[in-house]
């Protein structure tokens, strides 16, 4: 009995019924949703420019722009909840508006994009024509979100989260991409992604609909009610089988591309040779990997196919030498070309190391001297410390010297000058200093 009253408990806290709108406020924010004239019209031609020019710089951020002022939410949901309650004039009436808002959103898109002088399919318009049932579970429970918080008093931001959720937006751009540039492929993956979301998002708002029991608009027959469902697991059935085929493809092409990561990492190196880059196409089952170091034989590179079998992968395999030790006499020039060309840069950074080397130098070495001078001549104050070349009329030859510029607080005897040469010349280990007294 305590598992019972615990369980009762437990689903208590998923009862919506103190929550829920009154059905009449229900049903006239479901009516109002639906209509495609004047405010909502402009603002769904202004949401399908956004997103077109979203899913033409390929940017995220502007396509949930977009998704977020869409108005196409409500003709949907109004389709399934008219269904639910089996008011066909309500319907209709959605469907007349949503069918006028697809045409409308498609021209608008399709515009664009024939006008736009960018034709590059990117990734987020690529990723518009691939439907599969994962994005069934997302329309579906998108859509399931949509209605119980249209239908609650506590709306909070539920409904602009569905909006991007189930992406009703970018598909239909990407359907209008796809007549622009006559690459049908892109409309009708496109379109279908749409039409399962549509579907989904309406089948949900039918089921929620049923669920919180929301009164029959008229009195319906046993046999319409038959044919209505009868009509509904059909179209359910038409979208779905596809989007389940398409999905088990998803599964197997990323089953396919982990295990081809696998087989990489096992052969990135083989016996002397470095795997230099790799590509997988998954869809198309095909590996491409290109090695470097010793020219790979025919043995060893059928050794290298083998070992696909042992991580469960058929398909094609490409192998490509990038460049090779025991390479033909072309790439070998080429080899010795670049080994020249670092050789030239090494001299290069070791003469600027050098210099940097003997500028330090001098700094140790002229504090050195300005340090030791000073004790037996207290009047030297600074000492500066250069190396230069000596240049003379006609010769090409020149002389390293060495000049040391002493700066003095008083004038000092000559006898004392000559001194201070003298101890540098053996300080320095040099017998070509320029010394100069200032």
């Amino acid at each position: 009995m305590k598992i019972i009253s615990y369980l009762k408990q437990f689903l208590h806290f998923f009862n919506l019924s103190h929550e829920l709108e009154k059905h009449e406020t229900i049903h006239n924010e479901i009516q109002k949703g639906i209509i495609f004239k004047g405010t909502n019209l402009w603002i769904l031609v202004f949401a399908i420019l956004v997103a077109s020019i979203g899913l033409n710089m390929n940017s995220t951020a502007v396509i949930i722009g977009a998704m977020l002022i869409s108005p196409l939410m409500g003709p949907i949901t109004g389709m399934g909840y008219s269904i639910a309650i089996y008011d066909g004039t309500l319907f209709s009436k959605s469907l007349k508006n949503f069918s006028f808002a697809v045409i409308t959103s498609l021209l608008t898109s399709t515009l664009y994009f024939t006008l736009s002088p960018i034709a590059t399919a990117h990734s987020e318009l690529l990723a518009r024509t691939s439907p599969t049932i994962y994005d069934v579970l997302i329309a579906l429970f998108g859509g399931g979100a949509g209605i119980v918080a249209l239908s609650s008093k506590q709306k909070g931001n539920v409904l602009p989260g569905v909006a991007i959720a189930t992406a009703l937006m970018p598909p239909l751009c990407t359907a209008g991409y796809g007549l622009a540039t006559a690459q049908f492929h892109f409309f009708f993956g496109a379109f279908y992604l749409f039409l399962i979301n549509t579907i989904f998002i309406a089948l949900a708002a039918t089921w929620v609909s049923k669920l919180f029991k929301f009164p029959i608009s008229n009195v319906v027959d046993i046999k319409k009610k038959t044919k209505i469902n009868r009509w509904l697991t059909f179209i359910i059935s038409l979208i779905l089988i596809p989007s389940i085929y398409f999905g088990y493809q998803l599964v197997k092409e990323e089953r396919f591309k982990q295990n081809a990561e696998k087989f990489i990492d096992n052969v990135s190196f083989y016996e002397g040779r470095f795997l230099l880059k790799n590509e997988i196409k998954a869809d198309k089952k095909w590996i491409k990997l290109v090695y470097a170091g010793n020219k790979l034989t025919e043995k060893q590179k059928q050794e290298i196919t083998q070992k696909l079998s042992d991580f469960d992968l058929t398909g094609d395999l490409i192998i490509e030498q990038g460049f090779s030790l025991n390479a033909d006499d072309s790439q070998n020039k080429e080899i010795y070309r670049l080994k020249e060309q670092l050789n030239n840069m090494n001299t290069l950074l070791n003469q600027k190391q050098l210099q940097l080397d003997s500028l330090q130098q001098n700094v140790i070495i002229g504090q050195s001297l300005v340090n030791e001078i000073s004790v037996f001549f207290p009047d030297v104050r600074s000492c500066i410390v250069a190396h230069s070349k000596r240049y003379k009329p006609n010769y090409t030859e020149s002389e390293l010297q060495t000049i040391v510029v002493l700066e003095l607080k008083s004038e000092i005897t000559a006898s004392d000058k000559v001194k201070i040469k003298k101890w540098l010349l053996e300080r320095m280990k040099t017998d070509q200093i320029e010394l100069i007294f200032k």
